[in-house]
């Protein structure tokens, strides 16, 4: 399986890596000197996150377009070069097979895919290729992201790049050889740069050097769970449907037919939800573990009421937070439960959780349950 392409850098250093919860196979950094200044920079100055792992699939052929727009959850043949978009590939019965990243280049079309998943949605999409001129290529070797974000990320990338980026969404640009595009970075405004593998180390001493701060997988996660923003392989499978997990906004209900439209249309014509991903406050700062239920006040015998899916430390809230699936009838602010397991409770609060960066001086690593 690909590898960070900083992960030697790391050894060196004494950083700590950690396999991520979504990719085991693929070691990533739990956090660098000082995670709460990590978490400051993200917020109110500049960070970056190493995103080198990630996988890339080229679709190319006279057809890729069109073939792409049929099986996709967005808008594929609407969107012209240099442009791109979150997509999905979703099952036949509407859940959520595969979450990926799409950019329309020249002659041809990629899709960056969470680490490990490139080779499997290769087959995937091969699965449904019958006489059209298509060609799908597992490029995993030549895509070495970085995400930056952060208020102060538009005046370091230009002092990096030497022009202003646009913050045009998703929208691709090339500066002397670095590519750039403004994109959701965990749910909050940001930016993806991307050079030649062999030029990547280069570009994040330099982002390093004009004052951006590396951060690694506990802010990552801080920063998502506070703007409920799921992630594919840990909140999102093949078991959930997208509008359980908030991800109407990558289900384009006018382009026709994709594979799976048919149970989108009906739950969004019907409803008919059972559950939903919601973000809850815990009443202490232990980890929790995937798979805790969430249980009925004021009693454990009172009913399964949710699951959690992911456990962060809110820097914001100076508190443990948690994203859930939770039962319709149940989601409401304020709303408490136990926690099964006897690990106390949990309250479910409004999103985005804003705040300044916390004083406090460590947090507990993902999975140290």
């Amino acid at each position: 399986m690909k590898e960070s392409l900083f992960l030697d850098l790391y050894r060196s250093l004494g950083v700590r890596v950690a396999p991520r919860p979504e990719a085991p196979e693929s070691l990533a950094p739990l956090g660098f000197a000082d995670i709460p200044a990590e978490y400051a920079a993200a917020r109110e100055g500049c960070a970056f996150f190493d995103q080198t792992d990630r996988g890339s699939l080229r679709v190319s052929g006279a057809d890729a377009q069109d073939f792409l727009h049929r099986m996709l959850s967005n808008h594929v043949r609407r969107l012209e070069v240099a442009r791109g978009n979150r997509n999905l590939l979703l099952s036949p019965k509407g859940k959520v097979l595969f979450d990926l990243d799409l950019m329309v280049q020249e002659g041809s079309i990629a899709l960056s895919t969470p680490p490990g998943r490139s080779e499997a949605l290769r087959s995937a999409l091969d699965h449904y290729l019958f006489q059209e001129q298509v060609s799908l290529s597992v490029e995993d070797e030549t895509h070495a992201p970085l995400d930056v974000v952060g208020p102060r990320a538009p005046e370091v990338l230009e002092a990096l790049l030497g022009a202003r980026p646009t913050s045009m969404p998703r929208a691709r640009f090339e500066y002397g050889g670095v590519a750039l595009a403004a994109l959701p970075v965990f749910g909050s405004p940001g930016f993806r740069i991307e050079a030649e593998p062999g030029k990547t180390l280069e570009v994040r001493e330099r982002l390093i050097a004009l004052g951006a701060l590396p951060a690694g997988l506990v802010v990552r996660d801080s920063l998502r769970v506070e703007n409920g923003c799921a992630l594919s392989g840990v909140d999102v499978d093949e078991n959930v449907y997208p509008q359980e997990a908030g991800l109407e906004e990558v289900l384009a209900d006018d382009k026709g037919c994709f594979v799976g439209q048919e149970v989108v249309a009906k739950i969004d014509t019907y409803g008919g939800l059972n559950k939903r991903l919601m973000a809850l406050r815990v009443d202490h700062e232990e980890p929790v573990p995937r798979g805790t239920r969430l249980l009925w006040e004021p009693s454990e015998t009172g009913g399964d009421l949710g699951m959690v899916t992911t456990w962060a430390y809110s820097f914001a809230l100076d508190s443990a937070m948690v994203l859930a699936y939770v039962k319709r009838r149940h989601q409401d602010p304020g709303t408490v439960f136990l926690l099964s397991g006897d690990r106390g409770r949990a309250t479910i609060v409004p999103l985005p959780v804003r705040g300044r960066a916390g004083r406090v001086t460590s947090a507990p690593a993902p999975g140290e349950a």
